[in-house]
């Protein structure tokens, strides 16, 4: 298997699992059927609450979806972050919800907000 198939097939299993630990969790606490509405909305409105409290937050979670799924950029890609004032290049070691990680020649790990790497222009390093 490829190593980024492979980074994305661990991220997706423990989403499941995440979300099988919850449905335990609310088995656990014993939340009946008919309760489980109000149950959900109530942990969805409070983490709405916790998200708009923070707007960078909610700025890196869509940026982060739309550069998981939308953007030329892919897993150990090489390229060049063209900015007027600090060019960088390196490869992109993984793409998260807040951060993508790049990892430079010179062996440094420099993570940027994906808010930040979404507006910024990319040059994509031919692979070869």
């Amino acid at each position: 298997m490829d190593k980024t198939r492979a980074k994305v097939v661990k991220k997706a299993s423990n989403f499941i699992l995440l979300l099988l630990l919850a449905f335990i969790t609310v088995i656990i606490w014993g939340v009946d059927r008919s309760e489980l509405a109000l149950f959900v909305g109530s942990v969805l409105t409070v983490i709405g609450i916790a998200l708009f409290a923070q707007w960078s937050i909610l700025s890196n979670i869509t940026s982060g979806l739309i550069l998981f799924f939308n953007h030329s950029v892919k897993l150990d890609d090489t390229i060049n972050v063209i900015d007027k004032d600090f060019n960088i290049e390196g490869r992109v070691s993984d793409i998260g919800l807040f951060f993508v990680i790049l990892k430079t020649k010179e062996g440094d790990i420099i993570s940027i907000p994906s808010n930040v790497f979404i507006q910024k222009m990319i040059k994509k390093k031919p692979k070869g």
